[in-house]
């Protein structure tokens, strides 16, 4: 087996977390492996001005790794799935996807609520998503959807200085800061749809390299594996791009999947919902069918 094992992943603290969870997996079932992490600045991190909607290219958050992953710095790269395009990067193959316990997103609130009526008339809400913001319009058309950049103790920092009465993130982030004590409330995410393959991780490798996979193949959960791969089909097929206001969620239940999906423009006009079931084993089958139902529902 191989001794040492170079992972690579962004260089912030909720970054450094989720590859913390990655290597303790690790260690726990190869005591003897020697893991050592190597932190990479993504363009992402870097412009911190930018809204993701304005982005023309994929690979923002996580180009720069892979990069590191082709040239042999590193062995494996810890990503948050979300981010990584749908289009495999030639030469590159996902060998594990774990983790997916927090699906959901959130609302933390300057003033604590338990619902999204509570807040006040026209209420300033910062979200760097397309996908987010025309869904909060949906549940209530008089708030202010204002574009927010920085990793999550920066958003956490505006929304105390009083920049925001309120921000949405990833449920999943919070809970792996220890920060799940901040959230005003969690939206229903066959409802609220996430992003595709939000709050899982995935570790990407070499796709040549037999003795990484060995390793990393371990961490693999099926469940997250079928689900991920549904809701990125449904993204894949829809042809919108990473940045669309568009979300997917996949949800198995015995030997049954239940995909939920929507698209929409940027102003949350034409807007299609919809919803697929059906065997787990027809899952990618599926997402495809409910990508070609929003289509012809939406028009856009």
């Amino acid at each position: 087996m191989k001794r040492t094992l170079i992972i690579a992943t962004r260089a912030g603290s909720l970054a450094i977390a989720q590859t913390g969870i990655v290597v303790s997996s690790l260690q726990k079932l190869f005591p003897a492996l020697d893991v050592r992490i190597k932190k990479i600045a993504s363009e992402g991190d870097e412009d911190q001005r930018t809204a993701l909607w304005q982005l023309k290219t994929a690979g923002f958050f996580t180009s720069r790794l892979e990069d590191a992953l082709l040239t042999g710095v590193a062995d494996a790269v810890v990503h948050s799935f979300k981010d990584l395009p749908t289009v495999q990067r030639e030469g590159l193959t996902v060998a594990a996807v774990l983790d997916r316990k927090f699906p959901e997103d959130c609302l933390v609130c300057a003033e604590r609520i338990t619902s999204i009526d509570e807040l006040p008339k026209a209420a300033k809400a910062g979200t760097s998503s397309l996908r987010r913001g025309v869904l909060l319009k949906r549940l209530r058309d008089d708030l202010e959807c204002v574009p927010i950049r920085g990793n999550v103790t920066t958003r956490l920092k505006k929304l105390e200085r009083g920049e925001f009465d309120a921000i949405i993130l990833a449920r999943a982030g919070l809970e792996r800061l220890g920060m799940s004590g901040k959230i005003s409330l969690v939206f229903d995410p066959a409802q609220f749809i996430p992003a595709p393959a939000q709050g899982a991780l995935a570790v990407q490798i070499r796709a040549d390299d037999a003795a990484t996979k060995e390793i990393i193949s371990k961490l693999d959960d099926k469940i997250a594996r079928i689900t991920t791969a549904a809701e990125r089909m449904v993204f894949s097929a829809l042809q919108c791009g990473c940045h669309a206001p568009a979300g997917a969620f996949a949800k198995v239940s015995g030997e049954e999947i239940t995909i939920s999906a929507f698209f929409s423009d940027p102003d949350g006009k034409k807007f299609a919902q919809s919803v697929v079931c059906g065997p787990v084993g027809e899952a990618e089958k599926l997402a495809e069918q409910l990508a070609l139902k929003l289509r012809r529902a939406s028009d856009v």
